[in-house]
C-alpha cells in the first residue's frame, strides 16, 4: 500500500507540473505585499485560567497600569493616618497577558477590519471565554496601524483534576475574526508606480523567459507594442500603457497562462519518511541492491542451585543468545529515463520509505543521481 501511494503521489505531481498555470499564481507584484503588525495586550474575563500574577509579574504590571489609566489606584493604599502606605497585592486569575499578531493586507484603508491572532505569554492554561482589551498594533516603523479588541475564539480545550487531565488542540492561542480596525493606510499604491514589476515566487531562467514571451505576445495583439522586458531571472518589468488603468492591466496580464519550469530536485524528510522526486530527475544506469540485517540479543539468565549440605551459594549464571538474520534482497537496474520508470524501478525492489531514502542518498554519493538532494 505504501508503494502504491508513493507512486500515485509522484505521478500526480508530475502531471500537475506539466499543466499551464496563471501568471498571478507564480508571480507577485513588487510593492504590493502584506505587512506584519504586532501588539501587547490583556485578555480578561477568563474563568480562573489566567496568569498567576506571582509567576507572571509583567501581567500584574500591565493590569496595574491599565487600571491607573482609568483612574483606579491599586499600587498603594493607606490603612490609617499613622501607618505608612503599603503595596496592594493582586490575586486575580481572570487576566492573561497576550501577544496580538496580524498581517496587514496591501491597499487596505482606514476603517476596514481584519482578523488577528492572540497568543498567551504567561502561565495561563486557557483563553477560552476571554475578551481582548483594546490593543494597539504596530509595524516595524513603530507607527500604530490598527487597534484590536473583541472576544477570543479558541479551538482547543484543557480540563483536568488532581490525578488526570485532558487537552485537545492549543487552548492558549486563538483568533478574533474581524477583531482589528485599521487606523492608518500603508504608503504606496499602484498609481504611484512608474513601472510594474513581476517577481517570481520560484526564480528560474526558463520560467522568466516564458512569462516574458507570453506577455509580449499578448501585448502585441492587444496594445500593438512590446511592454515587458526581463531584469534578471527573478523580476520582469512591465511598461503599462497610458490609456489603461493599473488594475485592469494587471488583471489581464495575471490571467495569461505559462508552463513553469521546475529544477531537478529530490526532497527528503527523514523524520516522516517523505520523499518527493521532481519531474526532471534523472538517474544514470546503476545496479542497486538493498538488504536488512537484523540482530537479536536475548538475555536468558539461569539460576544455579548448590547440592544439599554442600555449603554452596545460589548464584545467577548469565546466558546470552544472539541471532542474526539477513533478509534476502533483489538486485535491480535503475535507469531514470523519466519519472515513471524511476518510480517503477524503486517499487520493484520492494522498499519502504526509509529504504528509498537510503538508496537515493547512496546513488547521489555515487554520482549517478542528476539532481539536487535536499534533506529536511
Amino acid at each position: 500500500m505504501t508503494r502504491v501511494l508513493l507512486a500515485l503521489v509522484l505521478l500526480l505531481c508530475a502531471a500537475t507540473a506539466e499543466a499551464a498555470v496563471r501568471i498571478k499564481d507564480i508571480a507577485d507584484i513588487k510593492g504590493l505585499r502584506e505587512n506584519q503588525i504586532v501588539g501587547y495586550g490583556l485578555v480578561i474575563g477568563l474563568n480562573g485560567t489566567g496568569d498567576t500574577l506571582r509567576n507572571a509579574p509583567f501581567t500584574e504590571q500591565s493590569l496595574q497600569s491599565m487600571l491607573e489609566n482609568m483612574g483606579i489606584n491599586v499600587r498603594n493604599e493607606t490603612t490609617s493616618t499613622t501607618n505608612p502606605a503599603r503595596p496592594t497585592t493582586l490575586r486575580t486569575r481572570n487576566v492573561a497577558a497576550v501577544m496580538v499578531t496580524a498581517d496587514l493586507p496591501p491597499s487596505i484603508g482606514p476603517g476596514e477590519r481584519m482578523d488577528v491572532t492572540v497568543s498567551s505569554l504567561g502561565d495561563a492554561t486557557s483563553l477560552l471565554g476571554g475578551t481582548l482589551v483594546m490593543t494597539s498594533l504596530r509595524a516595524a516603523d513603530g507607527a500604530v496601524y490598527a487597534v484590536a479588541q473583541g472576544a477570543v475564539t479558541v479551538a482547543g480545550y484543557s480540563v483536568g483534576g488532581q490525578a488526570q487531565s485532558v487537552s485537545q488542540g492549543t487552548p492558549t492561542a486563538g483568533r478574533i475574526p474581524n477583531g482589528a480596525l485599521v487606523e492608518r493606510e500603508v504608503q504606496g499604491s499602484l498609481h504611484e508606480m512608474e513601472f510594474l514589476v513581476l517577481e517570481l515566487k520560484n526564480p528560474d531562467f526558463v520560467t522568466a523567459t516564458r512569462i516574458l514571451d507570453a506577455v509580449n505576445r499578448y501585448a502585441g495583439g492587444r496594445y500593438r507594442s512590446q511592454i515587458a522586458f526581463e531584469r534578471d531571472y527573478r523580476t520582469i518589468v512591465l511598461s503599462k500603457p497610458r490609456y489603461v488603468g493599473p488594475v485592469r492591466f494587471l488583471a489581464e496580464i495575471g490571467e495569461l497562462t505559462v508552463e513553469p519550469d521546475t529544477p531537478a530536485r529530490v526532497v527528503i524528510n527523514e523524520r516522516t519518511g517523505t520523499v518527493v522526486i521532481g519531474r526532471d530527475v534523472r538517474i544514470s544506469t546503476v545496479a542497486v541492491t538493498h538488504g536488512n540485517l537484523t540482530v537479536r540479543v536475548t538475555e536468558m539468565p539461569v539460576v544455579s542451585q548448590p547440592a544439599p549440605f554442600s555449603r554452596g551459594q545460589t548464584v545467577v549464571v548469565p546466558q546470552t543468545v544472539v541471532e542474526a538474520n539477513e533478509a534476502g534482497s533483489q538486485v535491480a537496474i535503475l535507469s531514470g529515463v523519466d519519472l515513471q520508470r524511476l518510480v517503477r524501478g524503486l517499487n520493484q525492489i520492494g522498499l519502504k520509505p526509509s529504504g528509498i531514502i537510503a538508496i537515493l542518498q547512496a546513488i547521489k554519493t555515487a554520482g549517478a543521481l542528476q539532481a539536487d538532494v535536499i534533506v529536511q
